[in-house]
């Protein structure tokens, strides 16, 4: 199984973080030993600056490559919402020295999963998500403002990496991303059903 993510699919987002307005979708990968195992989720030892990213989640179900986009929605057929964790300063520095953010993203437990849900359920085109970090709003996306579309995401993706049933592909996050601590509480819901608690130890 893969994990591809992708970078600045928000313009706020982006523009929150300092990052330019990407012409092309950005991409990183998390290895599948990245997924969370159970309801809470260890800050890592080599980080004290972690932040949530909540992104929706596409699970591909039927393989290919180079992928057009009028058919690209034929490769999936279920969604659900994930957290990006990641190493913020970490990451900082990687970027500083012109390297891979791979250690920042994709460390153990780094990517929270949701059950999946139908697609044909929700208007993809008009998706609301959101995240509660105890009990306050801290992100609420509309995959409206999505710069790349699932289906452009997927043309994309598919031109570089062959497609498996399976695999995994986080759409990026909006807006309000922010730092974790010991003893938060995370609630991420799609429209109005909560889709998963978390806790941070």
């Amino acid at each position: 199984m893969k994990i591809i993510c992708i970078g600045r699919n928000y313009a706020a987002h982006a523009q929150e973080l300092g990052n330019e307005i990407p012409e092309s979708p950005v991409i990183f990968m998390k290895p599948d030993t990245a997924v969370l195992k159970g309801n809470d989720f260890y800050i890592p030892e080599f980080s004290n600056d972690v932040h949530y990213e909540l992104e929706v989640v596409l699970k591909i179900s039927k393989g290919g490559k180079y992928i057009q986009e009028e058919n690209a929605g034929k490769y999936y057929d279920e969604i659900g919402l994930g957290i990006d964790f990641t190493a913020r300063g970490l990451q900082s520095e990687l970027k500083s020295k012109g390297l891979p953010w791979e250690l920042a993203k994709g460390f153990d437990g780094s990517a929270v999963l949701s059950e999946f849900f139908p697609k044909k359920d929700f208007d993809l085109k008009n998706l609301n998500f959101s995240l509660l970090k105890n009990k306050e709003e801290v992100q609420n996306g509309n995959t409206s403002l999505m710069i790349f579309s699932p289906e452009k995401i997927i043309a994309f993706v598919s031109k570089f990496f062959t497609l498996r049933v399976g695999d995994l592909i986080f759409t990026g996050t909006p807006k309000g991303v922010g730092k974790v601590s010991e003893n938060d509480e995370l609630q991420a819901f799609l429209e109005d059903q909560k889709v998963f608690d978390l806790r941070i130890q």
